[in-house]
């Protein structure tokens, strides 16, 4: 009888550690990343250069690359210039885009790609893919996974609170988003991958049951753990699917209806779960997202990221429009404005206004 089997796209090594980044040259040398050190940092003009002045005594064979922005134009800017180097690796060292960015650029040149996540505003951090500024607004690129994942503590807790929170909103949201593909397999007889869902509702449940905070180290090291594995979920599967739902699809209406004030991605996804678990009648669940959210300080209702109640009804009945092709509780609702105005009161009703 055959033994099958297959390989899972992941990371060599993850290290999620207290100044796991004074560790970086032993842990790729002891990995065979790059013995040599000779490596390509991509780094912001901001916080980045203030690690770049700790990291560059410790890796001297290492150049070192300023991003500007998160735009394609600033990834291909950065392939051009580490092309034909003979780097051992490309180091992305930052947040969600100098990652991004880091991440297409190491794939066009066809190097590794090392994440050091200096921030866990969300779960692309650990991801297959670019999420970049293009001419036509934001695009998806699809990219290989980092070999390795590196998250220092020190430096997350050294970031704004506020990344930390969206991060939380980002993890607890792929519940939803499990929810949606499992209604779509129901409806419509979409594949669910199982090994790639049971990775992002366990790393979602770990956050949302967690009774620790943003200042605990133990609750940061779920959190980081929670969104490297939805990263390696959406390897398993492809796709963004494993924690793209309805929640995502209302994070973008926000996005392009209200580009000038749209909020953190964390902020936005939580609250769209939260209202997605209330309209597939998960009002017990509903009510404890919005409980958890709370209580990290996160939104649960439009007014708290500066949106009236008549805006969020627009960007619901816009979202199903974001993603032509995925079938969540929005699509098959398929409710009338005045159908999503009676949803939403219900929904402020139910967890207290």
């Amino acid at each position: 009888m055959p033994v099958l089997t297959r390989l899972i796209p992941s990371p060599v090594v993850v290290d999620i550690s207290r100044g796991a980044i004074g560790d970086l040259a032993g842990l790729l040398a002891d990995q065979r990343i790059s013995s040599s050190g000779k490596l390509a940092f991509a780094v912001s003009d901001g916080s980045g250069q203030k690690l770049r002045e700790k990291l560059s005594p410790l890796l001297p064979g290492a150049d070192w690359y300023s991003v500007s922005d998160g735009t394609i134009d600033s990834a291909v800017q950065l392939a051009d210039g580490i092309k034909g180097k003979r780097y051992d690796a490309v180091v992305g060292l930052g947040g969600g885009k100098i990652l991004d960015v880091t991440k297409y650029a190491a794939a066009r040149v066809g190097l590794p790609m090392v994440a050091v996540a200096t921030n866990l505003s969300h779960d692309g951090i650990c991801s297959p893919v670019s999420t970049l500024d293009n001419d036509n607004g934001r695009g998806s690129y699809g990219v290989p996974t980092p070999i390795a994942m590196v998250i220092d503590l020190d430096v997350i807790r050294a970031a704004p609170a506020r990344f930390v929170r969206s991060g939380i909103g980002d993890a607890i949201s792929n519940i939803s988003a499990i929810a949606d593909w499992e209604l779509s397999r129901q409806v419509t007889g979409e594949a669910v991958d199982g090994l790639a869902a049971a990775m992002a509702r366990t790393a979602g449940e770990a956050v949302l049951r967690h009774p620790g905070g943003v200042g605990d180290d133990e609750f940061l090291t779920v959190l980081a753990e929670g969104l490297v594995l939805s990263g390696i979920a959406m390897s398993i599967s492809g796709d963004t699917r494993p924690s793209s739902g309805a929640c995502h699809e209302i994070s973008h209406a926000f996005d392009l209806l209200f580009p000038k004030r749209a909020a953190s991605h964390g902020e936005q996804v939580g609250l769209g779960a939260a209202f997605a678990m209330h309209l597939r009648g998960a009002v017990e669940e509903s009510g404890l997202f919005a409980d958890v959210l709370r209580r990290h300080g996160l939104p649960v209702l439009p007014h708290e990221i500066g949106f009236s109640a008549d805006e969020f009804v627009q960007a619901v009945e816009y979202a199903p429009q974001t993603r032509p092709g995925r079938f969540t509780i929005l699509e098959h609702l398929n409710l009338s404005t005045d159908q999503i105005k009676d949803a939403y009161a219900d929904y402020a009703k139910a967890i207290g206004s």
